[in-house]
């Protein structure tokens, strides 16, 4: 039995083909129903750990080890692997989750994998001292929460100005790690982890459009080149396949697998950002989870690899989902759509014209139609998605740019709300 905290549908979707049964456990209402497969829901907020325990440890499943928690975001994944370790229930160890959750020690202990090049870091546990230690790493450096998630609090900075603008927007105490700007293409890893044996699913390369309108958004000037991005700020989509030398490829496989160990992970999924630079690659972050929804969609439309269901299946001991026959595709793609502040009230016909792109396989807007936004996401949040395959790059640029295109379109029939200039 798979216990899911707070899932998403196509988690529930992914447990159903996996072969599991299902309990969501969720503090509010807002739950997956049984259209997508849910088959037992509790109403309790799993984000206090004896409520989480209790509820769940009062289930037959549990009591007779046939059942596993899940959480496939930050909180869910700590959450879950406390309350497997108290029940006595497979999952991924917590110690393992939080020493990929630590940004500084992490960043330390993969600098031991290439000594003679290590990536600069400091932590500061002061906002006013960041100019003074950004000063110390140099510029451009980001900075970033030690124990964040989901890019969050992340910042390029380029010069002291910069910083002490940055500065206004952290706590007066707080706990950062300023580090370096790492230069390159950077590549997103999916991995999965089974008694210490780590299997590289796949992986796709980040790209980033240049706006230097969106802050914190931003490429540093003159570094427009499709794919580099300062390393941690949010995407604009993500594309594979991703030509790599054989020894530049058995490289990244050797560092995500090597961090792996120095965490300790030895079960269940995982999501590594790695930074091809010049003196070799170079790790971003990792965690001791699968990817977001849409990344993982891109990997089973492009691969035919489901990584929320095996995901599943590992952790319950059942067998591995069947492998879907190789998409006829040479590339697939990922496109995040934004909308500025306003009122989406044309946001349907929108959707409806992007789905009906040829190669458009899945749009998925995250906000209600007719939803008034208020302000741009942050982090990794986004408004809307496209995934979408075509036969080469260049068409799949063209497609995606034309259903995200559509999607924006949207905004000619947003009305501005009071208070927007």
């Amino acid at each position: 039995m798979a216990v899911l905290l707070s899932p998403r549908p196509a988690v529930v979707a992914a447990a159903r083909r996996a072969g599991a049964h299902t309990v969501v456990v969720a503090p509010g209402p807002s739950v997956p129903s049984d259209r997508e497969g849910a088959e037992r829901r509790v109403r309790t907020d799993w984000r206090d750990h004896q409520y989480l325990v209790g509820a769940v440890g009062r289930m037959e499943a549990v009591r007779h080890g046939r059942a596993a928690v899940f959480g496939f975001d930050a909180a869910g994944a700590l959450a879950a692997a406390r309350a497997n370790e108290e029940l006595g229930l497979p999952g991924t160890p917590t110690a393992a989750v939080t020493a990929l959750m630590d940004k500084a020690a992490l960043r330390a202990r993969s600098n031991a994998l290439h000594p003679a090049r290590p990536v600069s870091f400091a932590r500061c546990g002061r906002a006013d001292a960041l100019p003074f230690v950004t000063t110390l790493i140099g510029y451009p450096c980001v900075i970033k929460p030690r124990a964040g998630a989901d890019g969050e609090g992340v910042r390029l900075v380029r010069d002291e100005a910069e910083a002490r603008a940055a500065a206004h927007g952290y706590p007066e105490v707080t706990d950062l790690l300023v580090e370096e700007y790492l230069e390159g293409p950077e590549l997103t890893v999916e991995a999965h982890s089974r008694a210490g044996h780590h299997r590289i699913l796949g992986w796709a390369r980040r790209l980033h459009t240049p706006d230097p309108t969106a802050p914190g958004r931003t490429l540093l000037p003159g570094r427009t080149a499709p794919g580099l991005t300062a390393p941690g700020l949010t995407a604009s989509g993500h594309a594979l396949p991703v030509a790599l030398a054989p020894r530049s490829a058995e490289a990244v496989r050797a560092l995500v697998r090597a961090v792996l160990d120095l965490a300790r992970h030895r079960d269940g999924p995982s999501h590594t950002g790695v930074v091809l630079t010049p003196s070799g690659p170079r790790l971003l972050g990792a965690h001791a989870r699968p990817g977001p929804e849409e990344f993982a969609g891109l990997l089973r439309l492009a691969h035919g690899i489901d990584v929320l269901g095996l995901a599943l299946a590992t952790g319950l001991g059942l067998p591995e989902p069947v492998r879907a026959p190789r998409p006829r595709t040479a590339h697939a793609g990922l496109r995040y759509v934004d909308f500025p502040p306003g009122r989406l009230d044309g946001v349907r016909a929108a959707l409806a014209a992007a789905r009906a792109v040829p190669g458009v396989a899945r749009v998925q807007l995250e906000i209600p139609p007719g939803a008034l936004v208020r302000r741009a996401p942050t982090g990794a949040r986004h408004h809307a998605y496209v995934l979408a395959t075509a036969p080469t790059a260049d068409a799949l640029a063209r497609t995606l740019d034309r259903a995200a295109g559509l999607l924006r379109a949207a905004d000619r029939r947003v009305r501005q709300p009071d208070g927007f200039a």
